[in-house]
């Protein structure tokens, strides 16, 4: 089945979206693992409506609730990838789906790693996307740094093309190892070293591992992990938008926490909007 839009993340951002689309007679699929950052909130008296304030699960569900009773088709679930296909294909954990238009509306990435040297050495060895930068280590040894599916993910994106894969979980339990040709290190890091760029990792047992490259895959893919796997521009770590929730991939639109600007709910309930808007437009313009 091909859906007219997919939009990743369940949050006010992907159901605003959704609810437009929907309602524009068009056949949307909101996928997300979880309700984000908004659904640890404790309470939110700032939000219009709601006289005695709301808690944010409360308001997570409430949008997810209102969804389906459109009908609109909704999967929990974790992606971990994304391609452009003749059309926009996303990779959950346990699924493939299809889709003329996406939407990413996952919230901010929030989780960086504070392991010395890493901010340092960005773009000298460090990178964010195995999808992007897997060629320019071609026979090479490479690390992926995180512990989940998409940590795996991207380890197995790596080995087609480098000489040697080691997952680094920095002492924590890996999900699971899916393949017998990716290496798993749970050691401690203490540091990452190099001097123009990186060449090994520094353990806290005072051990080293050399390695060429490292991608950084901790917890769940961001919205902006994603749009850069399809040659979305990225800018101070926020998908870049015009004012209709474009971005410079046609057919991908973005909105909520990961373009920017307000951090609040009402912001992402009016991107939603306007995304979900724009991608009517660009569907029935591009039958």
């Amino acid at each position: 089945m091909i859906y007219d839009t997919i939009i990743i993340g369940k949050g006010p951002a992907g159901i605003s979206a959704s609810l437009y689309i929907k309602r524009a007679n068009l056949n949307p699929l909101v996928i997300g693992k979880d309700g984000g950052t908004l659904e640890k909130n404790y309470k939110i008296d700032n939000y219009y409506g709601f006289e005695d304030g709301i808690y944010g699960e409360d308001l997570i569900l409430k949008g997810i609730k209102q969804a389906e009773n459109l009908g609109i088709d909704i999967e929990t679930d974790e992606v971990i990838n994304v391609k452009f296909e003749d059309n926009f294909i996303v990779y959950t954990r346990n699924n493939k789906f299809e889709a003329k238009t996406l939407i990413l509306a996952t919230g901010s990435s929030r989780k960086k790693s504070n392991i010395k040297g890493i901010k340092e050495l960005e773009g000298k060895g460090i990178s964010y996307c195995a999808t992007c930068d897997a060629f320019f280590y071609r026979n090479k040894d490479v690390a992926v740094l995180g512990s989940g599916d998409y940590a795996i993910h991207e380890a197995m994106e790596l080995l087609p093309v480098a000489n040697r894969v080691t997952i680094l979980t920095n002492g924590e339990e890996i999900i699971e190892n899916r393949s017998t040709e990716l290496n798993v290190n749970s050691k401690k890091i203490k540091e990452v070293r190099g001097e123009s760029r990186l060449e090994y990792i520094e353990f806290e047992d005072n051990t080293n591992l050399d390695i060429s490259g490292m991608f950084i895959a901790i917890g769940v893919a961001s919205s902006t992990d994603l749009a850069k796997k399809i040659g979305a521009i990225v800018e101070d770590n926020n998908v870049k938008v015009d004012s209709d929730m474009k971005t410079n991939v046609p057919g991908l639109f973005a909105c909520g926490d990961c373009t920017g600007g307000l951090l609040q709910v009402c912001k992402s309930v009016y991107d939603g909007a306007k995304a979900g808007i724009s991608a009517v437009s660009y569907l029935r313009n591009n039958k």
